[in-house]
């Protein structure tokens, strides 16, 4: 999202989100060289310390970073009760059930599932966005999707051009006839 130039000042440093990128195929003809530098910091210049790392588990929901498939909904979904349409999905596809900033801010979900720039970043396998309108901040967190599959009744979202495939439609329609093609498909194994 930003280009940072810093030509004069050392030492330089990087931070990247977690599943923000890919790794890369191993190559073993790479080399590069170690540089070790020792550092020398009194224990008084120490100003800060890492008390405790807690990941937030909500009982019951699949974590979004954690699963291979996520079903994301957006302001598209209108109320918290139709929430059970994309739950009933994911629990037929063994996968998380995530939403947007606007439906984590308005309580409907917590904020271990917010998928985006100030949510979580997430690389699952599938994501599929129901009622999602594809604001950057959003996209940021799920763009590295392998598939992403894009339901929105407006033919002008901008979820559609970062899409693999796109269907437009309301998602109180295309989505109940998804299930019931899942359940058809599994019922026939």
């Amino acid at each position: 999202m930003a280009v940072i130039l810093c030509p004069y000042t050392r030492p330089q440093m990087a931070t990247v989100r977690p599943n923000v990128f890919k790794p890369s195929e191993r190559d073993t003809s790479r080399t590069g060289e170690i540089e070790k530098v020792e550092i020398k910091i009194g224990a008084n210049q120490i100003r800060t310390r890492v008390l405790d790392t807690v990941k937030e588990v909500v009982e019951g929901m699949k974590s979004v970073e954690e699963s291979d498939i996520v079903i994301s909904s957006g302001r598209g979904i209108k109320d918290p009760s139709n929430l059970s349409m994309p739950q009933e999905l994911a629990n037929l596809l063994d996968a998380a059930v995530g939403g947007s900033r606007p439906i984590v801010d308005l309580g409907w979900l917590p904020p271990s599932q917010q998928v985006g720039q100030s949510g979580r970043t997430i690389c699952p396998r599938l994501y599929i966005a129901l009622g999602i309108s594809g604001a950057i901040q959003h996209l940021a967190g799920c763009g590295s999707a392998e598939l992403l599959v894009a339901i929105n009744k407006d033919p002008e979202a901008p979820i559609f051009e970062v899409a693999d495939f796109g269907i437009v439609g309301d998602i109180f329609e295309v989505v109940p006839a998804i299930i019931e093609e899942v359940k058809r498909l599994k019922a026939e194994r």
